[in-house]
């Protein structure tokens, strides 16, 4: 590992100040990814500062929904009451990833950073145009079971790996960030970015700009008696998501009357089902008209050599959410 500055800043807009001085800086937090892709070799920086000390771990009900600190933990944000009673969606995700020792680290602005598991991004031999731009993508032709069903292109397939995302999208999330130019918001779904021509830009964050909370909107919690977190793997825990499905509906006299869906597993960002969820609005709570929703849901995708067996176990996938979410199926 490389030598590298590391400092420790107790006010935010010193922590920004300090990266926009360095190029090659990073953001520390929890760092579950960062500093595995520092012994990688992915990342090689000049200068860490660390982040842990500034004023972003809170998490508390708002007049319009609820605040979460970007350095509150995962497992802090999962087993928050408010969290759990308001935004089950969003606990239940967060829990179906990685392992308790993980989650009591990682950070809810460092999970929306995660970065793809892509084995081709990992191995420096291998060519990775997320990793090192124009040099091609190893997955196109290589062994690509993970890998994406919509919104790839022909230089990167690769997937988001959270699971935390997909909820957040589902539910409708805003990510603040501030920066030497001030702060912004971002809805959720304009944050990740689809590879085009950019793999190597996961984000649409801007050069030194820092996530400091995220906020979910009161509509949202409406959602949150049907609710289901469907993680399906290759194995039982510890293991990136084949697919994932976030389903949360809101029924009345056996009615929905709002759904909201998101996948993960299957592309460059969260992918929201809003095809599926419109669809879904005004019917009854039915076998059929999930399995409808579902080929509605996966009109579009394309898969290659590897994955071609998600083009099955997705929209089952979608079937078996809703219906765990509804308790047509236990």
């Amino acid at each position: 590992m490389n030598q590298f500055q590391y400092t420790r800043p107790a006010e935010t807009a010193v922590a920004i100040k300090s990266l926009a001085k360095e190029p090659n800086g990073y953001f520390l937090a929890g760092g579950t990814n960062l500093v595995d892709m520092m012994k990688m070799g992915l990342v090689v920086p000049d200068k860490l500062i660390d982040i842990n000390r500034l004023p972003l771990k809170k998490i508390e009900k708002t007049p319009t929904g609820v605040h979460i600190g970007a350095l509150a933990s995962n497992s802090e944000v999962a087993e928050h009451a408010y969290i759990k009673a308001q935004y089950p969606l969003l606990a239940l995700a967060i829990n179906a990833g990685a392992s308790p020792q993980l989650r009591n680290m990682a950070t809810v602005g460092g999970n929306l950073m995660q970065r793809t598991r892509c084995p081709y991004f990992f191995d420096t031999a291998m060519p990775c145009n997320k990793r090192t731009p124009g040099s091609g993508c190893g997955a196109l032709q290589g062994i690509n079971r993970m890998h994406a069903l919509f919104g790839a292109s022909d230089k990167c397939i690769a997937v988001n790996p959270s699971d935390m995302n997909v909820a957040m999208a589902a539910l409708d999330a805003t990510i603040h960030v501030t920066g030497v130019k001030g702060p912004r918001a971002i809805n959720i779904g304009d944050f990740h970015r689809l590879p085009g021509d950019h793999p190597e830009l996961d984000n649409t964050l801007q050069k030194g700009e820092l996530i400091t909370s995220v906020d979910l909107p009161a509509a949202s919690s409406a959602y949150n008696k049907h609710v289901y977190y469907l993680k399906i793997r290759d194995r039982t825990s510890y293991a990136f998501a084949l697919v994932s499905v976030a389903a949360a509906l809101h029924i009345e006299n056996n009615t929905i009357t709002g759904a909201r869906l998101a996948m993960g597993g299957v592309a460059h960002k969260p992918w929201r089902l809003t095809a599926a969820e419109t669809f879904l609005k005004g019917k009854a709570i039915t076998e059929d008209n999930f399995k409808q929703a579902a080929q509605i849901a996966m009109q579009g995708a394309k898969a290659y050599e590897y994955n071609k067996f998600k083009l099955k176990l997705a929209p089952n996938a979608i079937v078996q959410s809703l219906k765990l979410a509804t308790g047509l199926a236990s």
